[in-house]
């Protein structure tokens, strides 16, 4: 089944259509998940929301661009949406100069694998969490990141900023 095949059976709900796009994308899909949840069971809330949301939402897939990309960024919005719910349980930083990562740090991270790395940002608080995904990960510029979770371009800085000096602390209590 081609990607286009796939994707017009899955606009015409059929289940077979909806379980092989599920079996394609389904562990890229939850990889995303999981650099935004603060657990393992957390991202496979984020993945079952996303799935619902592609399902829902596949008829504005106009069959431009990446698809891919669009399912990838429609994952990222359910993560981002559910930071935003949790709003209250973040931890607003000040405002303050995000650092770059220095030579030191490189070298901290460069000691642990991606799966090792992957569970320490996980404990993250969720605003340090999300900015540092978006602005690491994904690439987002801060400007972005303040627009997509409502804060201040600085207040995204300074999270990172934040972000990186905590995983930091954290790595360096493992070596």
């Amino acid at each position: 089944m081609t990607e286009k095949e796939l994707i017009k059976g899955c606009q015409k709900g059929k289940s077979d259509a909806q379980r092989e796009l599920y079996r394609q994308y389904s562990s890229k899909l939850f990889g995303v998940c999981l650099r935004y949840a603060g657990s393992y069971q957390e991202a496979e809330d984020f993945l079952q929301e996303a799935f619902i949301r592609i399902y829902k939402n596949l008829y504005q897939y106009k069959m431009t661009g990446s698809f891919a990309a669009w399912l990838r960024r429609l994952t990222v919005n359910v993560a981002l949406e559910h930071i935003r719910k949790n709003k209250k349980r973040q931890h607003q930083a000040k405002l303050e100069e995000a650092l770059g990562i220095s030579a030191e740090e490189e070298s901290v991270f460069d000691t642990f694998g991606a799966k090792e790395i992957m569970l320490i940002i996980q404990k993250l608080p969720d605003g340090y969490r999300a900015v540092f995904n978006l602005y690491v990960v994904e690439g987002y510029a801060h400007k972005e990141i303040g627009q997509l979770l409502g804060i201040s371009e600085n207040t995204s800085k300074s999270q990172l900023s934040r972000a990186k000096g905590m995983l930091r602390k954290m790595l360096e209590q493992v070596i």
